[in-house]
């Protein structure tokens, strides 16, 4: 029996405008369980528009962006927060559902709800998450005694580097990194690298970087002339594919060419 596979995000017909400018125009793009999928192309050729698109964050004009039912996708937050919460309490944060739990954990009576949830915080592993939250803060570059620092204590791009280890932290199916390496130094690049090539779920990364591209991703969806091809391999694969059929392409015109100047 031929097994249905899912989409995790399915992108269909979508087209988008921007002012009286077409973005994207019948774009389709499939995200399959556990696929890494570098976006790239030129700026402004809509790849952000894409990522807000598929946050629900803007409508699009025709077609649609549908996430499997009761999948759930992280980002990193542009905004840079300020407040007085360590910076570790502000990452765990990150996994709403063990924060539920453990409102659900901390009340005095101990009820159905009570045990149902007590087996859920130990099936995801509630009691190693404050070590995990702590790893992925040293993978990102802080130190130990840093971690219990308040998130306002922090410069910008330290800010953001909690904002990322947040939606590291988050569990979620789809994971959307915009530039991730863009506050990042050479070690916390190549730490990076290593967490999303075994990252437990499908990933879609803008990135310029295609050394960072060519450690983590398994696919690229290139973004130009208001479309989406889709490629299977790292940026390497994607390059000589593309210049492939690039040279294809001007062959075939010059063969018409040639037919043309023949007829006439």
């Amino acid at each position: 029996s031929s097994a249905i596979i899912l989409h995790m995000l399915n992108i269909q017909d979508l087209s988008y405008r921007q002012g009286d400018n077409p973005l994207l125009q019948n774009v389709n793009l499939q995200v399959f369980a556990n696929q890494r999928i570098g976006l790239v192309g030129k700026n402004g050729c809509g790849k952000s528009t894409l990522f807000r698109l598929i946050r629900s964050e803007i409508k699009p004009d025709s077609g649609e962006v549908s996430l499997q039912s009761g999948k759930t996708i992280a980002f990193v937050e542009q905004e840079i927060a300020n407040s007085d919460q360590p910076g570790l309490e502000f990452v765990l944060d990150g996994d709403a559902e063990l924060r539920r739990l453990e409102t659900t954990l901390a009340r005095e009576h101990h009820d159905t709800a009570w045990f149902d949830a007590q087996q859920r915080f130990e099936s995801i592993d509630g009691y190693g998450a404050k070590s995990r939250a702590a790893q992925l803060l040293n993978g990102l570059g802080f130190a130990n005694d840093t971690l219990e620092r308040p998130v306002s204590s922090f410069s910008g791009g330290w800010r953001m580097r909690l904002n990322l280890a947040r939606a590291l932290m988050r569990r979620a199916d789809l994971l959307l990194l915009d530039e991730p390496t863009n506050h990042l130094d050479l070690e916390a690049i190549l730490w990076l690298e290593q967490y999303l090539a075994r990252y437990n779920g499908s990933i879609l990364i803008v990135s310029h970087d295609r050394e960072f591209l060519n450690s983590c991703v398994n696919h690229i969806a290139h973004v130009h002339g208001q479309t989406i091809d889709c490629y299977t391999g790292d940026y390497d694969n994607f390059e000589r594919a593309r210049a492939e059929k690039i040279s294809q392409q001007n062959q075939a015109f010059n063969k018409q060419q040639e037919k043309i100047a023949h007829l006439e």
